[in-house]
């Protein structure tokens, strides 16, 4: 038991560190990233009630709270491609991506920030590509260029299959 906590230590260790650090260089990236309209999707199980959903007009409190929002698209529109419940004790790949949405929840830019396998690594921008619009940011985006940007941390299983770290419940400590 002693070491499965001092590994599920190391993990929650390793992911609050990769969440601090700064920009490396870009693995992969997209440019003119361009997001088909989809048709309303289930929610996802996890969804909060009320959550904001593609092209609705919402006023966020805070980037985190748009971020839950866009992770419950993400999630919604990728229910082949995660998992849900506990964390393996040691997660086998780890994707921080950068994502720019304009103000009218285009995706402008989706490029890895962090990540050590190109395969998870294309999932997870697969992903955001299959998300299609995301909520408007539009109270958000207030820099020039009337975006919005802000990291995802993609936290994958043996099979390739995730949960985003905005949404992935406090791992308890046996």
């Amino acid at each position: 038991m002693a070491i499965t906590r001092i590994f599920r230590v190391a993990a929650a260790a390793l992911l609050a560190s990769l969440a601090a650090c700064g920009h490396a260089p870009e693995l992969a990236s997209q440019s003119g990233f361009q997001a088909q309209p989809r048709s309303p999707l289930p929610p996802y199980a996890g969804a909060t009630p009320g959550a904001p959903v593609a092209g609705q007009r919402t006023a966020f409190d805070s980037v985190e709270s748009y971020k839950a929002g866009v992770a419950e698209q993400v999630m919604r529109a990728n229910s082949a491609h995660t998992f849900s419940g506990r964390l393996p004790p040691i997660l086998p790949a780890i994707v921080v991506l950068s994502i720019t949405v304009d103000n009218t929840g285009k995706p402008a830019r989706v490029a890895v920030q962090r990540s050590r396998d190109d395969d998870a690594s294309n999932v997870a921008l697969a992903s955001m590509q299959r998300a299609g619009p995301l909520p408007k940011p539009f109270n958000l985006a207030d820099n020039a260029g009337n975006s919005l940007t802000f990291s995802e941390t993609f936290l994958f299983n043996a099979d390739y299959r995730f949960q985003l770290r905005t949404l992935a419940s406090v791992q308890p400590s046996d």
